[in-house]
C-alpha cells in the first residue's frame, strides 16, 4: 500500500463513486479495497434495517476473499477490483452459503459446494461479495415481499414496493449500499424494480450471461441474470465481465464486435424507434405513465431520433400462456426436487398462498402444453425479430401502472386478488423474456408522489450495444439522481 492510499472512506465519498470509479481507484493505488468493503458494510448497517434489502450477510466470506487476493498479490487486479457486491437470493450460488429462493421451503438447505459461473466471473474480476439481496418466493411476483424475508421497501417512499423479483437488489442500489447489484429477470424482474427504484436495469439477450453450472437454462431461456446499477457504464462493465459461453452449456452467442463499455460512449446516430403504448394485458395506462411516455418521445426527437407508433404482432393470450406454463412447471420441478431431498412431501404451510395455487395448476399441465409453450417461445421470438427489419428499437413503458403500495401484489394474498392486481405491472415486460431480446429500463421521470418512473427500450437479439449507446446518450442528456435525498 502506498503512502497515498486511502484506507478509510467517508459515506459521502463512498456515494460519489460508481463501481467503475471504485475499481479504477483501487487499481491505481489511491484507494484500498478494504476501505470500500468497510464503507459498504457501514452503509448496510445504517440503512438496511429500514429498507430490508440485504437479507443474508456474508461479511467474513468477503474479508476472506480479500485476504486471499492480498496473499496472492492480486488485490488491485481485475476490472472490478475491490467493488462490494450483493447476489440475489434466487437460483444463484456462492460456495459456502445458502440460497433460499425467498422461500421457507429452502431455508434449511445445505450451503452450496460451488459457486455459479456468473459469481465466479464476478469474483475473478475482483468483486467482494458480502451478502444476498431479497427475492419473493421463487421470484414469482413483481414485488419483494415474502414470509421468509418480510417486506423490502422502496427507498424513495417506505409505504411502497421496491418491485420484484429483484427488489432487494434495486433497493440496495437506490439506498447507496452498493453501486451495482446482481439481479435476474424472468418476466421483468430486473426492469420493474429498476423502474420503481429509479436505477438502471438491463435484461440481456437470452443466453448472453451464463446460468450454470446447476442449470444452463432458466425457464427455456426466459430468465437471465445481470445487474441493476446507478450508472449505465457500470451495467456495461459488469456485462463485459460476465458474458460468454460457459463449459458444458449447449447455448452461446457470438462475441460482440466491441466491448459493451465502449458502446456507452459511442453516438447511436439517428435511430428509428417504434412506440408501443398498448398494455398487452389490456389494462389502461395510468395518466402519469402515458404522460411520461409522451415526454420521452419528445426527448428522443430532440436528440434527432425518428419516432413513430408501433403495433406489436404478438397474440397476448399465446404469450402469457407460454410464459405461465413454463414458469409454473419450473416451480413444480423445484418443489419436487426439494421433496426428494427431504424424503417426504412438502408441508402444506411451506409455500405461500399464490405459490401453492401456481403449483397446483402446474401439476395439471400436460407434456403437450409444455411442448407448445416452447414452440411459442420460438414463434414469438421470430415475430419480434422481423419487426427490426424496419426499426432499430422499441420504446414502451416498463409498467402500465405506477409503483404499487406494499401488500398489493404479495404472494400471501388470495390468488384471485393477486391476478387482478399484478396485471398493472406485467403488461410490457414479459414479451422480451419470451422473445429472448434485450431490454432496458431507464429512469427518466418521477410521479407526483415522488416515486421514479422508468421507460423501457427493447432491441433485436444481440443488440445490447445499441441499447447501451442510447442509454449513455440519455444519461448525458437527462442525468438521473438514483439515491433519494433522505439517504
Amino acid at each position: 500500500m502506498t503512502t497515498n492510499t486511502r484506507s478509510f472512506l467517508s459515506q459521502a465519498d463512498y456515494l460519489s463513486l460508481d463501481a467503475t470509479a471504485m475499481a479504477e481507484c483501487v487499481r491505481n493505488g489511491t484507494l484500498a479495497p478494504e476501505a470500500l468493503l468497510r464503507a459498504a458494510l457501514e452503509r448496510c448497517d445504517q440503512l438496511d434495517p429500514q429498507v430490508n434489502a440485504v437479507v443474508m450477510r456474508h461479511d467474513e466470506i468477503a474479508f476472506a476473499q480479500l485476504r486471499a487476493r492480498q496473499a496472492a498479490g492480486t488485490e488491485r487486479q481485475g476490472a472490478l477490483a475491490g467493488v462490494p457486491m450483493l447476489l440475489k437470493d434466487l437460483n444463484t450460488y456462492l460456495a459456502g452459503t445458502v440460497t433460499t429462493n425467498g422461500s421457507r421451503l429452502l431455508a434449511d438447505t445445505p450451503p452450496a459446494s460451488t459457486s455459479s459461473t456468473i459469481v465466479d466471473r464476478y469474483l475473478n474480476a475482483g468483486m467482494l461479495v458480502f451478502g444476498k439481496s431479497a427475492s419473493p418466493e421463487f421470484g414469482m411476483t413483481t414485488t419483494t415481499e415474502s414470509a421468509q424475508w418480510g417486506r423490502t421497501v422502496n427507498p424513495w417512499h417506505g409505504d411502497y414496493s421496491a418491485g420484484g423479483s429483484s427488489g432487494g437488489a434495486a433497493a440496495a442500489v437506490a439506498a447507496g449500499i452498493v453501486p451495482v447489484a446482481h439481479a435476474t429477470d424472468g418476466g421483468g424482474s430486473i426492469r420493474i424494480p429498476a423502474s420503481y427504484c429509479g436505477v438502471f436495469g438491463m435484461k440481456p439477450t437470452r443466453y448472453r450471461n451464463p446460468q450454470g453450472p446447476v442449470s444452463f437454462e432458466g425457464w427455456f431461456g426466459a430468465s437471465c441474470g445481470h445487474v441493476v446499477s446507478r450508472t449505465v457504464r457500470d451495467s456495461a462493465l459488469l456485462l463485459d465481465v460476465s458474458h460468454g459461453h460457459e463449459r458444458g452449456s449447449p447455448y452461446w452467442l457470438a462475441e460482440p464486435p466491441r466491448s459493451f463499455s465502449d458502446e456507452v460512449t459511442r453516438t447511436p446516430g439517428a435511430l428509428r424507434i417504434g412506440v408501443v403504448n398498448a398494455d398487452m394485458t389490456g389494462t389502461a395506462l395510468h395518466p402519469e405513465i402515458a404522460s411520461m411516455l409522451e415526454q420521452t418521445v419528445e426527448v428522443l426527437r430532440e436528440l434527432g431520433h425518428q419516432v413513430r407508433p408501433l403495433t406489436l404482432p404478438v397474440d397476448p393470450q399465446r404469450l402469457y400462456a407460454a410464459h405461465g406454463t413454463t414458469s409454473g412447471v419450473s416451480l413444480l420441478a423445484a418443489v419436487r426436487d426439494r421433496e426428494a431431498a427431504l424424503g417426504r412431501p412438502m408441508p402444506a404451510h411451506a409455500l405461500e398462498t399464490v405459490t401453492r395455487q401456481v403449483l397446483e395448476q402446474a401439476s395439471q399441465a400436460s407434456s403437450e402444453q409444455l411442448y407448445r409453450a416452447r414452440r411459442d417461445f420460438e414463434t414469438i421470438g421470430l415475430q419480434m425479430e422481423m419487426l427490426f427489419d424496419e426499426i432499430d428499437l422499441i420504446l414502451s413503458p416498463v409498467t402500465g401502472q405506477l409503483t404499487p403500495p406494499l401488500g398489493r401484489v404479495s404472494l400471501q394474498n388470495s390468488f384471485e386478488d393477486y391476478i387482478k392486481q399484478i396485471v398493472g405491472s406485467i403488461g410490457f415486460t414479459v414479451l422480451a423474456n419470451v422473445s429472448g431480446q434485450p431490454a432496458m429500463s431507464v429512469p427518466l421521470g418521477m410521479s407526483r408522489e415522488g416515486l421514479p418512473i422508468g421507460m423501457m427500450f427493447s432491441a433485436a437479439h444481440c443488440q445490447e450495444g445499441l441499447l447501451f449507446q442510447l442509454a449513455g446518450q440519455l444519461e448525458q442528456h437527462r442525468p438521473w439522481a438514483c439515491i433519494p435525498a433522505q439517504h
